[in-house]
């Protein structure tokens, strides 16, 4: 059986931009933002890519043309070939019924209500609603598509589809959180035997969304929502945890069966006056790094301290030990670990599709039916495009005005690019076929030696040109990571979704892949998960003592990961990354080079 996963909307930025000025600053908060596709055969993820990695559209929500072109072009079948075309939304009459009920009894002006029905049915007839989805792969793709062949999945089921299968289990508990799926930002339950039973008590509408409000205070500190959370929970470790949390006292109530509520203006002005009030803020004040550090950590605190009042209700409705979080909140890994370690669970799973691009793979393994057969052997992450020696001459030669390049053995590869690293050489690693996810997992990355306290500065402000209190991932072997981290319950962090405290003996040896809290957001591997990236981290360790490398991201800030070799190298040549190793190929920059 071959299935098609997919997300993305032809008009999802249109619409968005047109009936809720969702745009500039605002142009993630779309709905099927970070469009993928995935191709699954007889049963095993055999592609996948998000949509930006081969348009560059940072977190597009565009229909994935290129992606879904493709996974069908890896696979070597074409679209008549698929027997089903899986896709992570449903918005069902019920469903729709339910939003035009809630709308008609809240407590808006009547005029207000008429303009959010207005909005509500332009945007369900312009793409949201099963007519639409269809037109718009028809259109896109320009194929006739048997409207049979076309099932739509709930948002939720498909983020926790995605999780269970990549996690390989049958039996855990689950909480899925997110901006918003269908009607909820919030689920939790239980999955036995592979039979999913959502607790619909402790279900979260999308007014009440916890990562929407975390999105709000995002913007409100000067960043992108549904983009640049990451930077506010980097900024909260630079202030201590805080005494009294403004934001659980006056706009968050905590309820016992696990729910909770969010009282947060919706209009922009609005929120933006309360956060003033609540936070003691200005326009000024927004620009100190004092306060937005202080408002950071509160922001964070939240976060954790909701989600932990969620696990506890969980725990004690379940008799399950595994706990599988999904969505786009259990990217904060700063929380997932503090909500594993006090918690009753003994195991915890983040997979490496947790955010809005792992649903094409959850959509298309529900239609699959293996919802109750997980995966039979671990699913890699390097699902993406990868590139043969030929393409990769190719690259070299329509840049040879600018770089330089030798051919190493290739039992030389791993050694002589530690030596580079054993300096303090920054060094881009472009190796094997490309990551699926939000993350870098070691092969479309930027690696440097963790033992240099400025590297990470260099790296920021010559390499990424991001804000400098940024910080780094630390990888490191699997069998290692126990000696330099502390690892609590988890025995492993192959996906960056966890945060570990450095053991205090190796903070001062590797004190550029620690955070200013001591903490680190480790990547474990091994043999079988990277055999390149782990045969280079022991030639590495065995020159230098060093345990680990610092991983960051092949790319600059706001541009995509690197995915093809011109794409590598024009982001070499913009940059102050000294060497780039993509395949058995040491590249240089040429001294007499153009410009």
């Amino acid at each position: 059986m071959i299935v098609l996963g997919y997300n993305g909307f032809t008009r999802s930025s249109e619409l968005f931009g047109l009936l809720y000025g969702a745009t500039g600053v605002d142009r993630h908060q779309l709905i099927g933002h970070d469009a993928a596709a995935a191709l699954m055969v007889d049963g095993e993820v055999v592609a996948a890519v998000e949509e930006e990695r081969l348009s560059r559209a940072k977190k597009t929500s565009d229909f994935p043309v290129n992606a879904i072109r493709w996974c069908l072009e890896h696979a070597g079948i074409g679209l008549e070939d698929v027997d089903v075309f899986a896709f992570p939304w449903r918005f069902a009459p019920e469903v729709v019924d339910r939003m035009i009920t809630e709308i008609c009894g809240s407590g808006m002006p009547v005029v207000a209500k008429f303009d959010q029905l207005r909005r509500t049915g332009e945007l369900f007839s312009g793409m949201l609603g099963r007519a639409a989805v269809h037109t718009d792969f028809m259109e896109r793709m320009d194929h006739p598509l048997d409207p049979n062949k076309l099932v739509l999945v709930p948002h939720h089921t498909a983020h926790l589809m995605c999780g269970a299968h990549l996690a390989g289990v049958r039996n855990a508990a689950f909480l899925v959180s997110d901006g918003r799926a269908e009607t909820r930002s919030a689920v939790m339950g239980e999955l036995r035997n592979g039979v999913v039973w959502v607790f619909d008590q402790c279900s979260v509408d999308m007014n009440n969304s916890l990562a929407l409000a975390y999105g709000k205070i995002t913007r409100y500190l000067g960043f992108v929502p549904n983009n640049d959370e990451y930077k506010v929970m980097g900024l909260a470790a630079y202030g201590p945890p805080p005494t009294r949390n403004p934001l659980l006292i006056n706009a968050v109530q905590l309820h016992e069966n696990g729910s909770y509520d969010i009282f947060i203006p919706g209009d922009k002005q609005a929120y933006y006056a309360f956060f003033d009030q609540i936070f003691g803020g200005d326009s000024e004040k927004r620009e100190e790094f004092d306060f937005r550090v202080r408002v950071a950590g509160l922001a964070q605190h939240m976060v954790e301290a909701v989600t932990a009042h969620q696990v506890r209700a969980l725990g004690a409705a379940t008799d399950l030990d595994t706990l599988l979080f999904e969505g786009g909140l259990a990217l904060n890994c700063v929380a997932n670990t503090k909500m594993l370690e006090r918690s009753s669970f003994t195991g915890m799973e983040v997979g490496f599709g947790a955010s809005d691009p792992g649903v094409a793979i959850g959509a298309a393994v529900h239609v699959s039916g293996l919802g109750s057969s997980p995966a039979s052997t671990p699913v890699t992450p390097y699902l993406g495009p990868g590139y043969d020696e030929t393409e990769i001459l190719e690259a070299l030669d329509a840049y040879a005005d600018d770089v330089e390049w030798v051919a190493l053995d290739e039992d030389a590869v791993a050694d002589t690019t530690a030596a580079l690293l054993a300096g303090k050489a920054v060094v881009a690693w472009f190796q094997g076929r490309m990551e699926f996810g939000p993350r870098a997992l070691g092969n479309r990355s930027i690696l440097a030696n963790p033992e240099f306290p400025d590297i990470k500065d260099i790296i920021n402000l010559r390499v990424k040109h991001r804000e400098p209190f940024r910080p780094f991932a630390p990888v490191v072997l699997a069998s290692e990571a126990p000696r330099v981290f502390d690892l609590g319950k988890k025995t492993a962090s192959p996906y960056m979704t966890f945060v570990f405290p450095v053991r205090r003996e190796y903070r001062d040896r590797i004190p550029g892949a620690c955070h200013v809290d001591g903490t680190a957001r480790v990547q474990t591997v091994d043999d079988e998960s990277n055999p390149s990236l782990a045969s280079l981290l022991r030639a590495f360790s065995a020159r230098t003592g060093v345990p680990c490398l610092l991983n960051t991201s092949f790319n600059v800030a706001g541009e995509p990961i690197v995915c093809t070799p011109g794409d590598a190298l024009e982001c070499f040549l913009d940059t102050e990354i000294d060497h780039l190793v993509m395949g058995r190929y040491l590249v240089d920059k040429r001294s007499d080079r153009h410009g």
